[in-house]
């Protein structure tokens, strides 16, 4: 059998190292995608267990439905980057409970939802009694909610500390931009700098107080700004916010 050339012999051992790179990055990769912020399991038992909301599981989302008249108007919701889709429960929850809206929370693809690719139909077709959608998102959940929000079902955005890289200015959406006045991450200088790829009557919302990781229920958030309202206090604004949008 002949021997392999020295230059054989090195390609051949480039080409193995290369391949354990690859693989160890992919391994690494996974890991730190899997590495998810958990919601707080407290705000989580508090909707479990709130008579006016019923909670569903799939294998893809996590539906708020409320238990008695539904107003026929839904928001399909996308987390943050590897934020636990269970940690935005309790702030949504109040939109559910006080007008009936029917909330549709996604399971991002790897909990990232740039490379979740599904068509917005996988999520809608979970409430198939909702006739008006609006899509929304956090922080990068709200990017994606952009790209998403010229699906033919879809009448308004919502956004959570988020902003769009997508040019909406002309789509006629009802579009509801929400800040937080402590914001470290999506800060409210920078959700301003985006307003202009927002149709011009676009409804934002400062919330005074509220930071990043406040529009949902799970830590402190690096880079993050220290919150000056509590849970309760978050909750009732966002809801605020969210029922100018949802009632009309």
């Amino acid at each position: 059998m002949p021997r392999r050339s020295p230059v054989a012999r090195r390609i051949r051992t480039a080409l193995v190292a290369l391949a354990v790179v690859v693989v160890l990055a992919v391994v690494a990769f996974m890991v730190w995608a899997n590495m998810v912020m958990q919601g707080d399991r407290d705000a989580a038992v508090e909707v479990w267990t709130n008579p006016h909301v019923e909670v569903t599981s799939t294998d893809h989302s996590v539906v708020l439905a409320p238990t008695g008249v539904a107003s026929g108007t839904g928001l399909v919701f996308i987390p943050g980057a590897k934020v636990d889709p269970y940690a935005y429960m309790f702030k949504l929850s109040g939109i559910v409970e006080r007008t009936g809206a029917t909330i549709v929370i996604t399971e991002p693809t790897l909990n990232l939802a740039f490379f979740d690719q599904r068509p917005l139909a996988t999520f809608t077709d979970d409430a198939p009694g909702v006739d008006e959608w609006f899509v929304g998102g956090h922080s990068l959940g709200g990017v994606r909610a952009c790209m998403l929000a010229d699906d033919p079902a879809v009448t308004g955005l919502v956004l959570f500390g988020s902003y769009c890289a997508d040019d909406l200015t002309g789509s006629g959406l009802e579009v509801l931009s929400i800040a937080g006045s402590e914001d470290g991450l999506s800060t409210p200088e920078k959700i301003a700098d985006a307003r202009g790829m927002l149709p011009d009557d676009a409804e934002l919302v400062e919330i005074d107080g509220l930071n990043h990781a406040g529009f949902g229920d799970y830590g402190v958030q690096p880079g993050d700004n220290a919150a000056s309202i509590d849970r309760d206090e978050a909750r009732t604004a966002i809801t605020d916010a969210l029922a100018t949008v949802l009632t009309r």
